[in-house]
């Protein structure tokens, strides 16, 4: 996808009355920006599944995937680390039978293992405009709120800024045997979501979160779009 598909992709969303992207969605529209997202595949039958399996491989990550669905491990619907075709499988019948979905679509996702979690973000501010978000992730955002933000557009010295703000900054660099996380790599996703931000109107929200960094590298594990 291109950044003028990635503009389609808003309009075919709001034209159906919804306003939210897939996950799917969401990541395909932050590809084209130049975010890096985890390798995935949409399926919706087992012959789709079996095929994602092979191109994928193990461990794998398996979600329902639906705009109506924000909120996919309180409804159940994660499995992670699965390691073989029949834990694969059984997943994907479990989380197909706990969706309110005609379709039925489940994220086939490869399995990121890191020990550190970030969440970058967009909000669109009445009287700021675009704001970018840095800061901790996973279960920290909501227990620590360590989180800075900055308005947008960004310039990489902005984007360094930012990270250096929130009170863990050091998470991000070399630290209990785990090497510095690619910090250039952090600042153009900033940079780039909030060139989001000031080219595409129609999106109020972003939410990157986890951000997980692996053997160095900074890489969405989920994505949220919301539209106005």
């Amino acid at each position: 996808m291109n950044k003028k598909e990635a503009i389609l992709v808003i309009n075919n969303v709001l034209s159906e009355g919804r306003n939210a992207l897939s996950e799917y969605e969401s990541k395909q529209l932050l590809a084209a920006y130049g975010i890096p997202v985890t390798r995935e595949i949409l399926v919706e039958k087992r012959s789709e599944l079996l095929k994602a399996i092979r191109e994928i491989g193990f461990p794998l990550v398996l979600k329902g995937c639906s705009a109506a669905i924000a909120h996919k491990t309180e409804k159940g619907l994660i499995r992670i680390d699965l390691r073989n075709k029949k834990e694969v499988l059984q997943a994907f019948d479990e989380i197909q039978a706990g969706m309110n979905d005609d379709r039925g679509a489940v994220l086939v996702q490869e399995m990121i293992k890191g020990q550190r979690e970030l969440v970058l973000g967009m909000t669109r501010d009445d009287q700021f405009g675009p704001c970018i978000m840095f800061g901790l992730g996973g279960i920290f955002t909501e227990i620590l709120h360590d989180v800075s933000f900055r308005r947008a557009p960004l310039t990489k010295n902005d984007a360094y800024s930012l990270m250096q703000e929130i009170r863990g900054h050091k998470i991000i660099s070399a630290v209990r045997g785990m090497e510095a996380a690619d910090k250039e790599t952090l600042a153009d996703m900033l940079i780039a979501l909030g060139l989001i931000g000031t080219e595409i109107g129609e999106i109020r929200e972003i939410d990157l979160n986890p951000v997980i960094i692996s053997r160095g590298k900074p890489i969405v594990v989920d994505a949220l779009i919301i539209l106005k």
